[in-house]
């Protein structure tokens, strides 16, 4: 009897082996495995979705496109700027003269501007306007006015990086929103809470908070990189604007 007994249990644990090890090939070889089409993607959220879901893909995307064309424009711009810094440094000082030092500078560089700027105000300086304005405050005035320009420029973008970064997580939780109440809807129609019925709407769902995410987070690491390097590249324009204002008052040139 407990050899009868033991041969089945041997012979159940082989079968469960054999079964067990058909699975695992199926597993590990996928040319045995069925290819299973996701159906609950992106792609069949604008196939499918409503127009609300697709105003709202819209609006992340452009958020996103912005995103990307303003990050890459800022950079080049920034770059530029960073360039004619370097370039100042070593080889403005060097020159004679201040009006052969400009021309060496690129025609649309901000320390050309600022240059040209204070050279203005320079000559402007007299009659009764020296009379009643010292030099010093009005060339201070002229790069105030210089500076405040270039970090305009500079800053142009940043509140749409800003606002998106702000704005995208609400879009796509709006879109989240308007999913759940499409499975709530399906629930109400079918009368039962099957999985087929709701996978769908909530599919669509996460995909709409993961969009939001995804074209958050870029924005605002975007901003606060732009920020930084902003703030960097008008310290150097600050620093050159009083190392100028010291030459144009009759101070020596930096070393």
């Amino acid at each position: 009897m407990r050899s009868r007994i033991t041969r089945v249990i041997s012979v159940n644990c082989l079968l469960g082996m054999m079964f067990l090890g058909n699975t695992f090939a199926e597993v590990v070889n996928p040319e045995n495995a069925d290819t299973v089409t996701n159906p609950y993607g992106l792609m069949s959220v604008i196939n499918q979705g409503d127009w609300i879901a697709r105003i709202v893909l819209l609006i992340l995307l452009i958020m996103s496109s912005g995103t990307w064309i303003i990050l890459l424009m800022k950079y080049l711009e920034q770059s530029k700027l960073f360039s004619n810094a370097r370039k100042t440094r070593q080889e403005f000082w060097s020159q004679p003269s201040l009006e052969y030092a400009l021309n060496g500078l690129d025609a649309d560089s901000a320390f050309r501007y600022v240059v040209e700027m204070a050279m203005t105000a320079k000559n402007e300086h007299h009659g009764d306007l020296a009379t009643k304005v010292a030099l010093n405050t009005w060339i201070e005035m002229s790069f105030n006015r210089a500076i405040d320009e270039i970090q305009a420029k500079l800053s142009v973008g940043l509140a749409f990086l800003a606002t998106v970064g702000s704005t995208a997580p609400f879009v796509g939780l709006f879109g989240t929103v308007w999913g759940i109440y499409h499975a709530l809807t399906a629930i109400g129609i079918a009368g039962q809470a099957s999985i087929d019925k709701v996978a769908g709407p909530v599919g669509e769902s996460l995909i709409m908070t993961a969009l939001g995410l995804a074209v958050a987070v870029p924005a605002v690491l975007s901003y606060n990189w732009l920020v930084r390097r902003n703030k960097s590249a008008m310290a150097q324009i600050t620093s050159f604007s009083a190392d100028l204002e010291k030459v144009l008052l009759g101070g020596t040139k930096p070393a």
